[in-house]
């Protein structure tokens, strides 16, 4: 644009200058010429641009049709000297965004959230000079005009890339409703010098380890809240402990949520995304979603009605493809990575949460994936809720869409703000990329406190300097220890107090809320037979698979064809083949008793993590889980026990009468039952399968050996095992039920009617779940 005349056009594109090692500075007239050139066309065709969150658009000379855009904005910014300046704002790249003719339809692009740079330009004569603020890339944008618009399909596909559109179906493009009507319960979030230790004990001595120094921060309704920083800075603790999961006696602080401290009516109110999905491997997306709308949705919602919301989740996700495949894991093929997270945050959203926490929800996933996920958190948020998740290193795509950040480093606070606002504040301190740089990446170096690329602060030069004056290494680079206590000091003595002050202001809620909210009532989604019921149900059709595998029936099978064969039609007249069928019995009654003590050991170990975050969020009684746990099992466990004994019992020729079979397996079932109960317990008070698996050989060894076929006489003093051995127990019953008077020479004294060992077996069934239960309870809920 020269001379004064200006060519107009509804395209314009952004060249990036870092593709020229200098350009020269124009005239500080030839900005005021475009810029007048641009407001024309303004005023008569309507030139896209953009908001910004650090800028004020000067008013235009007539209202223009405004259509945002993530390209270059040029508007005028009075500078010291009263001389016009040039302010820009660049995105990274090379982009070219036109205004279709459907724009004048009301059909706008979705404005994004780019980076933000100001140009300030004077002549150099008139002692101008070239400020620098923030940018997701340093590169210069220059827009011209007299490029023809972009047809309206293509205008569509940015829109549909740049996840544009809310109520965009994340994968096929479609526009779909936002269904979750409610309106949510607006929680306020405040923490204030938060200070966290974790004690380290060593084998002569303790110390204290800082996690978190000194953290204040805020976040409210309708906003996104970014929690970065590098790997050990304390990103997760903090989570941890704004969510309620983390009560440790070294917090210092205060955390208040609408100025209330944490109270258990807040567990159904707040949702929690693990950063490991934490699903169970083998339902749908479907049933996972209507199990948990079942448990957590309020009593007064009727069975059909939280079935309806289940399904409104996910067409809200955009699941509706995959809602009839399995989530799978680590064995079995499944949904997608973004998928399942997808379901994760729906698991938690399914109860309309008034403040939803998330830890890493993009790790693992590619960038456009990953995106999708954060777009998913940008709606929750705008439907007036409050989103707190943590970050790793965001692509600039995904940074532009945070509200606020809290940058930490070391269990500091070097920054707390909006986001948009971050890269100008360090811009502010001196600290500017010196090449094209992600914000978010150069905002981990800082943290890091590495300060390669980026340009130094003089103060922190200057006191460098003066710490090293006198050494060998005058000229030496800030160490990252230097960098980070510099941060950390500016941030104190320049924005803090500011922040803290912002936090004494009232909240725009009334004293009810805030009773209600403190309210130490817990509020269960469904009745104790009501949670068991879906518990049941939940549980046989997730290990279904487990327990009816192929591998599992083949290995059964083998056993019990491998036992008839060697005990073909064994001979009871004579004493030789009286002894090799008490053999048979003998190895029926070890087999299942060593056998479901293994199966049962994993339980409650694999299960943890599950049981954790179901009871973090008060979804059921421990009791209603518990049972329906152990009871769920029960068809799964006597299903193969009778495929057993079929082929064995007339393989081996027992005795053929339809009351000694049924009494036969009846005693296998009471077995499998006891010994069950003792995996439980085992599972439950270690919840280590090393340590149980070790615990559980020893034991089992013992009962066998104590069962009273290889050691006919017991010493006195350790008699008393066979007592607690169900293989002893079970072994006499099915001698009982061979024969009705025992032979002598099989050494089984005092085996009367068997209602003595029936009744120490019903004894232990009962008593080792009771230990296993007492053993959950007293279970820590671990964050």
């Amino acid at each position: 644009m020269r001379g004064g005349s200006c060519i107009k056009g509804g395209g314009e594109v952004n060249l990036v200058a870092s593709s020229w090692p200098s350009i020269p500075l124009p005239h500080p007239h030839s900005f005021s010429e475009e810029l007048r050139c641009l407001e024309m066309d303004s005023a008569a065709g309507g030139i896209a641009r953009t908001k910004s969150d650090q800028l004020e658009m000067a008013p235009p000379r007539s209202p223009p049709t405004l259509s945002p855009t993530a390209s270059a904005e040029s508007m005028p910014v009075a500078d010291a000297n009263g001389g016009p300046s040039l302010s820009r704002k660049s995105s990274v790249g090379k982009k070219l965004v036109g205004s279709s003719p459907a724009a004048k339809g009301g059909h706008h692009l979705r404005s994004t959230r780019s980076g933000h740079m100001k140009v300030d330009c004077e002549d150099s004569g008139s002692g101008g000079s070239l400020s620098r603020a923030s940018s997701a890339s340093l590169g210069f944008s220059f827009s011209f005009t007299g490029f023809t618009a972009f047809p309206e399909d293509i205008v569509s596909d940015v829109t549909a890339l740049a996840g544009g559109g809310k109520g965009i179906d994340l994968e096929t493009g479609r526009s779909r409703k936002w269904l979750m009507s409610e309106t949510p319960y607006p929680i306020y979030v405040k923490f204030t010098e938060v200070r966290y230790k974790v004690i380290l004990k060593g084998i002569t001595s303790t110390s204290e380890k800082d996690i978190l120094q000194g953290i204040t921060g805020s976040a409210k309704p309708g906003e996104l809240l970014a929690l970065m920083g590098p790997s050990g800075s304390g990103k997760t603790t903090l989570l941890s402990l704004l969510s309620g999961r983390t009560a440790n006696k070294v917090v210092q602080g205060s955390i208040t949520y609408n100025d209330e401290p944490y109270a258990k009516s807040l567990n159904s109110r707040i949702g929690f995304v693990t950063q490991d999905d934490v699903l169970f491997a083998h339902l749908t997306v479907r049933e996972t979603l209507t199990y948990a709308a079942l448990l957590r949705l309020p009593r007064a919602m009727t069975r059909r009605q939280k079935e309806e919301r289940a399904m409104n989740v996910i067409y809200e996700l955009g699941l509706e493809r995959c809602q009839d495949t399995i989530i799978g894991g680590s064995f079995v093929r499944g949904v997608s990575g973004g998928e399942r997270k997808r379901v994760c945050i729906g698991n938690e959203i399914i109860m309309n949460p008034s403040l939803l926490f998330l830890d890493e929800p993009t790790s693992g996933l590619d960038s456009t994936t990953a995106l999708r996920t954060i777009q998913v958190l940008n709606d929750i948020a705008e439907s007036g809720k409050t989103v707190v998740t943590t970050i790793h290193q965001p692509s600039s795509r995904l940074f532009h869409r945070f509200d606020k950040l809290i940058l930490l480093g070391g269990g500091s606070l070097l920054y707390f703000g909006r986001a948009s606002k971050a890269m100008a504040y360090f811009a502010s301190l001196g600290c500017v990329p010196l090449i094209a740089m992600n914000p978010a990446e150069f905002l981990l170096d800082l943290a890091n406190g590495n300060i390669n690329d980026v340009t130094l602060p003089s103060e922190l030069e200057e006191k460098v300097q003066s710490k090293n004056l006198g050494g060998s290494t005058r000229n030496a680079k800030p160490s990252p220890e230097d960098v980070h206590e510099y941060l950390v000091e500016v941030y104190d003595t320049r924005v803090a107090d500011k922040q803290k002050k912002k936090l004494l202001a009232p909240l725009p809620i009334s004293e009810d809320m805030k009773i209600t909210l403190s309210s130490q009532k817990r509020d269960w989604g469904a009745s104790w037979w009501q949670q068991y019921s879906i518990l049941f149900w939940r549980g046989l059709k997730e290990r279904r698979h487990d327990y009816l595998s192929w591998m599992r029936i083949t290995q059964v099978l083998a056993i019990a064809v491998i036992l008839g064969l060697l005990w073909w039609h064994s001979n009871i007249t004579t004493q030789r083949g009286q002894e090799d069928q008490a053999g048979l019995l003998f190895f029926i009654s070890v087999f299942w008793g060593f056998f479901p003590v293994f199966t049962a050991i994993f339980t409650f170990p694999q299960e943890r993590a599950m049981l954790n975050k179901e009871r973090a969020v008060d979804m059921y009684r421990l009791s209603a889980y518990f049972i329906a746990r152990t009871t769920s099992d029960l068809p799964l466990d006597l299903l193969l026990p009778i495929i057993f004994l079929l082929i064995v019992y007339f393989m081996a020729g027992l005795k053929l009468s339809i009351q000694n079979f049924f009494l036969s397996m009846l005693v296998v079932f009471l077995s499998i039952v006891a010994a069950q109960g003792l995996g439980l317990a085992i599972g439950a008070s270690f919840m280590n399968i090393k340590q149980a698996t070790t615990l559980a050989s020893v034991t089992v060894m013992t009962f066998m050996l104590a069962g009273g076929f290889f050691v006919k006489r017991v010493p006195a003093f350790i008699s008393w095992l066979r007592f607690i051995s169900f293989n002893y127990h079970s072994y006499r019953l099915l001698l009982k039920v061979q024969y009705d008077h025992v032979p002598p020479h099989l050494n089984v004294d005092h085996l009367d009617n068997g209602v003595k060992e029936v009744a120490a077996m019903i004894a232990m069934v009962f008593a080792y779940r009771f230990l296993a239960y007492v053993s959950l309870r007293r279970m820590k809920l671990s964050s």
